[in-house]
């Protein structure tokens, strides 16, 4: 790894399928409270949102028509925020499920997608990605004109991108968070980062992400070596190692603009992003009602 003096990335996580409020007074569940959060963060300075979509129960969900509603009030006042939606599979495990919400149409349909490159384990439960639905999932963002999102947790899935590259499932450019810290996968370790680095396509635009009591120590890394970070609730909720103060999105995301003030480093705009990872410039607000699409 080298230093970069390019512009930073920041890419906020608000929420999440694991946070709640029992957890935190802070956590975003409802499309309003997470449309005000990301556009309070816009405000300040991100260059993208990954998006979880709640029910009004708080539960996660699929349903196109919540993550609607989002980007809709996101694109509002910040139409070229780049948008990325969940399609995970720590909850919902069908392609039906996880695909749904790529199939929303004109100003309403996001910009980015997440794809995670394999099955993992969490503290508590199981993530399943299967080979077939990375696939189908990948082919479905080509198709639509979403951008992936790859979701790095080891070397194995680094090297599921060169391989789902070359079989052109995956094109350039590409976009990956390299997530250090959970249990079960990748470490915020130099060595691990670096052989994750050597595996990933070589034009990869990369951020790092820390999951828990690593988010500060990843994001100040990610500050000085990386092209972005990912910050926000879904990964961390507590501002101390200690776990004395709770965390809020605007907070975690100050400090990261903190650290970048510290190297002299800017922020990289939107707009800087989309031209990046070829993605079109959205001069109107979404105001169109949802559509149906199909992969």
């Amino acid at each position: 790894m080298e230093n970069i003096e390019a512009p930073l990335i920041i890419n906020l996580a608000p929420t999440g399928m694991i946070p709640t409020r029992e957890m935190s007074l802070f956590v975003p569940i409802q499309p309003d409270e997470i449309i005000k959060e990301v556009s309070i963060a816009a405000q300040l300075g991100i260059t993208l949102t990954h998006l979880h979509a709640r029910d009004s129960g708080g539960q996660p969900s699929c349903d196109k028509n919540i993550y609607a509603e989002m980007i809709a009030g996101i694109r509002k006042n910040h139409p070229n925020l780049v948008v990325c939606v969940s399609c995970s599979g720590r909850k919902a495990t069908t392609f039906e499920k996880r695909s749904e919400v790529l199939n929303l149409e004109g100003d309403l349909k996001p910009d980015m997608a997440s794809l995670t490159l394999s099955s993992l384990n969490f503290a508590k439960e199981t993530s399943e990605s299967s080979p077939e639905i990375i696939q189908q999932l990948a082919l479905c963002m080509k198709e639509r004109g979403i951008k992936p999102e790859l979701e790095i947790f080891d070397l194995g899935m680094a090297n599921y991108a060169k391989y789902l590259l070359k079989k052109r499932i995956l094109v350039e450019p590409l976009y990956a968070n390299v997530m250090l810290g959970n249990v079960a996968t990748a470490q915020p370790s130099l060595i691990e980062i670096a052989a994750i680095m050597q595996l990933l396509p070589k034009s990869t635009i990369w951020s790092v992400a820390g999951i828990g009591n690593f988010q500060l120590s990843v994001a100040a890394l990610g500050v000085a070596y990386s092209n972005g970070v990912r910050i926000g609730l879904e990964d961390n909720l507590w501002l101390d190692q200690a776990r004395l103060h709770h965390a809020t999105n605007l907070g975690l995301v100050e400090r990261v603009h903190e650290l970048a003030n510290a190297v002299n480093r800017p922020i990289m705009s939107p707009k800087m992003f989309r031209h990046l990872m070829q993605l079109p410039i959205l001069k109107t607000p979404a105001l169109q009602q949802v559509s149906a699409a199909g992969c």
